[in-house]
């Protein structure tokens, strides 16, 4: 299948395109250095030169901090750019199935012992970050109303070696990486009290590849483990993991109030019999492996 992927050299985007060339299709891909998803008229003519038989749209402002600092950025390349993409589907590949990848914080966040959310659950989003791409799923259901194939996805929190150090599980493993190569044994964090659902990147896109698969019903799907994590247990098993106990010292940047988001994937489960195959363990010991080489080269 000829799979065009936004958001290429992303994170997720370049572990993707791999993944996918391994299962026998071809790729193509853009990003943000070679064409502006809210630039409409290159993203129509990619479209209609690539021909994609399926989309899989990542290009985002994926950072909940750098979208509240610009929520106009947010909204050109969220929604806007999520309107191009459709639109030069509809124009020059009506056939394509389209992924489009949203989050787990558009739900209503809840106590932390509440049960995990299903796609059934309340959309609450908070923020620019959650409400562009709450705004972006609006246009993918009205593009289906219209008869576009589209999956709609509500991805929980995900991570992995690669993943860039705003984000809280690799921000901890570096700065746990640090203090194990000499740095003083302080962290700098933010509410340690808020519950999240961790998956590895891996997992996720093995999701991706069940839902390419058009065997599977289109609609909405969490992509999720199901198990809530309170973000100050993850720099407990991180600092465990090294042997190092760091004093902790609150980051006015990252800190918001305590709450929680916790996905159930039941419904993702079923229609393909994906689920999540990798522990929180594993994923924590690959992200600080990963930050002791990335340290030790730049320290060389």
């Amino acid at each position: 299948m000829k799979i065009l992927v936004t958001g290429s050299r992303g994170f997720v985007g370049t572990r993707l395109i791999p993944r996918l060339e391994a299962a026998g299709h071809q790729v193509t891909g853009f990003d943000a250095d070679s064409i502006d998803v809210s630039d409409s008229p290159r993203v129509r003519a990619f479209v209609e030169r690539s021909c994609p038989e399926a989309v899989v749209h990542l290009a985002a402002v994926a950072f909940v901090p750098a979208a509240a600092k610009d929520p106009g950025l947010a909204q050109r390349v969220n929604v806007h750019g999520t309107q191009n993409v459709i639109d030069a589907l509809e124009a020059h590949a009506p056939k394509a199935r389209l992924l489009l990848v949203g989050s787990g914080e558009q739900y209503r966040a809840v106590e932390p012992n509440a049960p995990a959310l299903t796609e059934d659950a309340p959309l609450d989003p908070q923020g620019s970050y959650a409400t562009t791409k709450a705004a972006a799923e609006r246009l993918g259901q009205q593009a289906a109303d219209r008869g576009l194939d589209v999956v709609t996805i509500r991805a929980f929190n995900h991570t992995g070696p690669g993943q860039a150090p705003l984000f809280v599980a690799p921000d901890f493993a570096r700065q746990i990486a640090l203090i194990e190569a000499g740095s003083p044994p302080l962290m700098r964090v933010g509410n340690l009290e808020s519950v999240r659902d961790f998956l590895h990147v891996d997992d996720v896109i093995e999701a991706y590849l069940k839902l390419l698969d058009r065997q599977t019903p289109a609609g909405t799907y969490n992509i999720a483990s199901g198990v809530g994590t309170r973000i100050g247990a993850l720099l407990d098993a991180l600092a465990q993991l090294a042997g190092v106990t760091p004093k902790i010292e609150r980051d006015d940047d990252r800190w918001r109030p305590a709450d929680s988001r916790v996905g159930n994937a039941k419904r993702l489960r079923e229609a393909t019999g994906w689920r999540a195959s990798r522990s929180l363990e594993t994923t924590l010991f690959e992200l600080l492996v990963y930050w002791r080489n990335r340290i030790k080269e730049e320290n060389n």
